[in-house]
């Protein structure tokens, strides 16, 4: 895919519009564009993977938790993530496999705090095969 993200201005926070051919590539998308607001994610390196399985009862719902999962993840286990190896199965089930490290603040230095992805106007879109979403984050 051309575009996995683009960052988008909103009033006091800040968002992303996500893209992908299939619903697991735009959630990994989002998640690699929501990282990529924390710090540079080519200083992060695949040292360590974990596993984050979610079930959720919708798209929207699923992909909040997932990215907000994410956020948990750095801030409670300081574990920064650069690549996904992702699946969703009907009956919103989300299973990725996480690639990644533990911060290293000598290295990867955090240009933004997110504190999380919010509902605001999200939207999970189909057009012309490509699926998007504008995901606002609390700052």
């Amino acid at each position: 895919m051309e575009k996995q993200f683009e960052i988008i201005d909103h009033t006091a926070d800040i968002g992303i519009m996500a893209y992908g051919y299939t619903l697991a590539e735009l959630f990994k998308n989002a998640a690699t564009g929501m990282l990529s607001l924390i710090t540079d994610l080519s200083k992060v390196e695949n040292k360590l993977s974990k596993e984050i399985v979610l079930q959720e009862q919708d798209s929207v719902t699923l992909l909040v938790e997932w990215l907000n999962g994410l956020v948990y993840e750095l801030d409670a286990e300081h574990l920064i993530f650069n690549d996904f190896a992702l699946s969703i199965h009907d009956g919103g089930r989300l299973t990725a496999i996480c690639y990644g490290e533990k911060l290293d603040p000598q290295r990867h230095v955090i240009k933004r705090e997110v504190k999380a992805a919010t509902y605001h106007n999200l939207n999970i879109v189909k057009e012309n095969n490509v699926y998007s979403a504008a995901i606002i984050f609390d700052i």
